[in-house]
């Protein structure tokens, strides 16, 4: 269809513009020539376009529909005029029954995060009602329909919010017809969308929701630098099953319809990355920022047409634009949006100078960013973020998730904190898979117990990232016309292990089924956490990398106002209290002297210690002594940078590769990790400061034979110092998997059988036939149940054969719950590592996840079936898998707080406080073969409280095998 006038519909009167309108001169029919005027002033009354046309000009039929695109491209994105008017949400379900929570303690998220109220919460139709107290008396008569659950005092938040993860576009369990986060197509790829990768049938969706997320911005991958569009999305199964139904206001026209013009748009989001991600396509710094850069001029040339063309046509000049279709790119448009600013930018950066670059580049094109994500540097650069295009960036961030790479190497626990101070937004996110999304809270908490305000940390997942997501007017409150999104917790949501008992998203229960192990009553409180400022301050003064070295003390320490004293019973070597049953009421001695208890009792009984030469007193504050842990599960001491090859030992030739060197000779060779180990690592020094005394690591590997292990204390200067190593040989290691690289599972376990059970000359001979012979213990690390039957019937074979008792010890053990008897009856124990189990591969889909999901922990049900468990490092995924342990390293420090969370978990009267210790202590030196005189075992002392608790803070080891005391403070 011709959209133009044709020639001979021209009019024969000349025209003259004035002010860019049209108007009649002279010429014949002065009538018909008023009526056209009239005409067009009907079209401009009505309209509100200015049309004209003359000898020179012809008027397009779809002006109207050209001048509406062109207005509201200066529409900027929001909600609705009347969006509060709504008394249903546009996601409610049918059939969907109201709910009232009664007594609840609620967080409503309001001044900023600081008000609390106690009351009611009433939802219907998908969105909140009502806020108030008494709700019940004032509904109306067909109350009888109504859901009511009494909260009894129990703490009620608005929903989790993710605002970095790749829930269902990197999928649980990780299967290769699911990997859709990244794109290898180049650097620069906008046009791409997260949408179109989003798997409905991602078994993470339950999983995250039973940690109270509601919402999760689904990001691509960073391997692009411009890696796509994101999408939020409400975590709920939807009747229609389909991605498109769990967005969350997605951008208009998406469905292929016309949005309308006079509608404000929704939010879009595109993510970036700088730095080291986008070298994969061997781009250095340089050439990736200017492959940025010359996507924003392509996409703002693309702009700058369109404005020109827009403003030829609100100019009534239809000769310019006749012809002409509307600049647009299918390609481009995404970032034509952002330079007019109805994108949100989120950015991977992590360091100072790709943080400086990408404020440079906001400020050249005119744009806002965001968010800064990972961010590992931000805190030590406010002043850098502050100069960014028109708003200060938020701050998307992990609690300690760090230095495995180059770029994260400055981090700081301390960063939310000191960016907090100085005003600016502070986002903890999961970065899912890498951190589980479940555990997201816990980032809060863990941010919260190094200096994060109360009100700031839980702000941190709910409000803050609703603000930054642009969705602050539907989610992250409660309050009347919100979205139905709220989480009704166990404890309070920073406490240690605090678990959701109810999820509503849009006002629909989420967990049927919820199962419940009680917190003790303190957890209803927000934690007293450690005084950390020296530390914050330490951490900017040397730019991330503050001295971590304690001050050594072989003098006389004396500890007072010491609550409890937790260490290893002579006879068994059970973890006992010594001050239980002593009415010292929080006011114990422990008074020591190179490193050996000299007195522990009450202040009369140690009297005369702190009046010795040159003693020092610490005041614990009604903390605790109690063992140092013992860490397994992470390389720590094996690197200082995981991805750096640089900085560590390497990977260890396997015997099962092709090509084997000949100088291994035909027994071959076992790695000992001892040779390669490195002293004075940062994460080993955080590690010992956070009160591992003790760390067993194998060499790493990428096949299946790791090698033999080694027991070193983190805190030592070097490998020949007093008390560096407990053990050059501890155990001999490998790892068996579905998919590992390498030959078949089947192949591996038949050369175990051999290995074990036949003579094999050399080294692979000379270390099997010691674990045959029970001298060293084999340990497997192995999610899959299969997999761990079939090591159980070798080993029954292996002692049939050899008449001798083999030590094995299953590490991992996701599935282990599947044969928890059998391994009892094997005499095998288990190293249970990710304390909380996750389906990361398909050896690990059969789980017992634990509360609220399954009423019992994977751990609480073997210790119910008499297995044998110690507990290993929570790093980023199972050690099922041979690189598992090379990004764990980081995690090692957190192992006090795995050991707590696994004591709630596990329920009432499974775990106590002392047999949680023993978790991380003396059970895991047990399972590894490692004897330890009670006398030699480490000590350490805390402030405030315990290592099972937020509240207490490492400030010394006791270190008989040391000989001394190092102190943190």
């Amino acid at each position: 269809m011709d959209l133009w006038p044709p020639e001979s519909s021209k009019r024969t009167s000349s025209t003259m513009r004035v002010n860019g309108q049209t108007r009649l001169t002279k010429g014949p029919g002065k009538l018909i020539g008023l009526l056209c005027l009239l005409t067009s002033a009907a079209f401009l009354y009505l309209g509100h376009h200015t049309l004209s046309y003359g000898a020179s000009e012809r008027l397009p039929l779809g002006a109207s529909a050209i001048l509406d695109r062109c207005r509201s491209l200066q529409l900027k994105p929001g909600p609705p005029s009347d969006f509060y008017a709504r008394n249903d949400s546009d996601r409610f379900q049918p059939g969907t029954r109201p709910v009232l929570i009664r007594n609840a303690t609620i967080w409503t998220g309001k001044l900023d995060g600081e008000e609390v109220l106690l009351g009611d919460v009433f939802l219907d139709r998908g969105i909140i009602q009502t806020v108030r107290a008494d709700i019940l008396s004032n509904l109306a008569d067909d109350s009888h329909q109504l859901t009511v659950i009494d909260a009894q005092g129990a703490w009620l938040t608005p929903g989790i919010i993710d605002m970095h993860s790749h829930l269902s576009v990197e999928s649980s369990p990780d299967l290769s017809g699911a990997r859709d986060g990244n794109s290898w197509k180049g650097p620069i790829v906008p046009w791409l969308r997260a949408l179109d990768g989003l798997n409905t049938h991602d078994e993470g969706f339950l999983h995250a929701i039973s940690g109270g997320v509601t919402t999760s911005l689904i990001l691509p991958g960073s391997l692009n630098a411009i890696g796509g569009q994101g999408y939020v999305m409400k975590l709920r199964p939807t009747k229609e099953r389909s991605p498109m139904s769990m967005l969350l206001e997605p951008p208009y026209g998406l469905n292929g319809t016309d949005p309308d013009p006079n509608v404000p748009p929704r939010w879009l989001h595109m993510k970036h990355a700088c730095g080291e991600n986008p070298r994969n396509y061997g781009d250095t710094r340089m050439d990736t920022v200017w492959a940025v850069r010359n996507a924003y001029n392509t996409a703002r040339a693309i702009k700058e047409a369109q404005d020109h063309y827009c403003a030829k046509a609100t100019a009534g000049d239809w000769t310019f634009i006749q012809n002409q279709k509307f600049p647009e790119s299918l390609q481009w448009g995404p970032m034509v949006e952002i330079l007019r600013g109805r994108v949100k930018v989120q950015t991977h950066c992590y360091e100072t100078l790709d943080i400086d670059n990408f404020v440079r580049i906001s400020n050249e094109f005119q744009f806002p960013v965001a968010a800064f994500h990972h961010a590992h540097e931000a805190y030590l650069v406010p002043d850098v973020l502050k100069r960014a295009y028109k708003n200060v960036p938020a701050i998307a961030m992990f609690s300690t998730f760090s230095k495995y790479k180059r770029e994260a190497y400055r981090h700081s626990e301390f960063a939310p904190q000191l960016l907090a101070k100085e005003g600016i937004d502070v986002v903890m996110k999961s970065d899912h898979p890498a951190i589980v999304s479940r555990n997201l809270v816990h980032e809060a908490a863990v941010a919260h117990y190094h200096g994060l305000s109360e009100h700031l940390a839980l702000a941190s997942v709910i409000s803050t990232p609703a603000k930054v997501l642009g969705l602050d007017h539907r989610i992250g409150y409660i309050a009347e016309g919100y979205d139905a999104d709220l989480v009704l917790w166990d404890s309070h949501p920073l406490a240690l292990g605090a678990t959701p008992t109810q999820v509503f998203i849009d006002g629909i229960p989420q967990l049927p089924n919820a199962q419940v192990a009680p917190k003790p009553a303190e957890h209803q409180l927000a934690p007293s956490t450690p005084d950390f400022s020296h530390e914050a301050a330490a951490a900017l003064k040397y730019e991330g990398l503050p001295p971590l070295a304690p001050k050594r003390k072989e003098s006389v320490v004396v500890f007072s106002n010491v609550s409890s004293f937790w260490r290893a019973d002579d006879s068994q070597g059970d973890l006992v209290d010594v001050f239980s049953g002593h009415d010292l009421d929080k006011q114990g001695v422990v008074a020591v002297e190179r490193g050996r208890v000299l007195c522990a009792g009450s202040h009369a009984a140690c009297a005369s210690h702190p009046t010795l030469p040159d003693a020092v007193v610490v005041d614990l504050q009604g903390g605790a002594v109690q063992p140092g842990l013992t860490s397994y599960g992470s390389s720590l001491g094996l690197a200082e940078i995981a991805l750096e090859p640089s900085t560590g030992d390497g990977r260890v030739v396997d015997p099962l590769e092709p090509n084997q060197p000949t100088l291994f000779g035909p027994g071959g060779y076992i790695a000992k990790a001892v040779d390669g180990l490195q002293f004075g690592t940062r994460d080993a020094l955080l590690a010992y400061r956070s009160g591992v005394t003790l760390s067993v690591a194998s060499p790493l590997h990428d096949w299946w034979l790791s090698g033999l292990s080694v027991a070193f204390s983190p805190g030592s200067r070097h490998r020949l110092a007093q008390g560096a190593v407990l053990s050059d040989i501890v155990a001999l290691h490998c790892t068996l998997g579905h998919g590992d690289p390498g030959p078949s599972v089947s192949t591996k376990i038949a050369v175990l059988r051999r290995l074990l059970t036949e003579r094999i000359g050399g080294d692979l001979g000379k270390r099997f036939s010691q674990v045959a012979n029970g001298t060293v213990p084999l340990i497997v690390d192995v999610g899959s149940a299969d997999i761990i039957a079939t090591l159980i019937s070798l080993k029954k074979e292996v002692e049939h054969k050899t008449s001798s008792i083999m030590k094995l010890t299953i590490a991992g053990a996701s599935e282990a719950h599947l044969v928890a008897d059998d391994l009892a009856d094997a005499g095998i124990g288990v190293i249970v590592t990710p304390p909380r189990s996750y389906p990361y591969t398909w050896d690990e889909h059969r789980i017992l996840p634990g509360p609220p999901l399954s009423s019992d922990s994977l751990i609480g049900h073997l210790l119910k079936h008499n297995v044998a468990v110690g507990l290993g490092v929570h790093g980023i995924a199972a050690p099922s898998h041979p690189d598992a342990t090379h990004m764990a390293v980081w995690a090692t420090r957190n192992l006090r707080f795995d050991a707590g969370e696994a004591m709630l978990d596990a329920g009432p009267g499974v775990l106590s406080k002392h047999k949680a210790l023993a978790l991380a202590s003396v059970n895991v030196e047990r399972l590894l073969g490692i004897e330890i005189d009670p006398e030699d075992r480490d000590l350490v002392a805390t402030v405030g409280g315990d290592l099972l608790d937020f509240e207490g803070k490492v400030v010394a080891v006791i270190s008989p095998r040391q000989g001394a005391v190092d102190i943190f403070i």
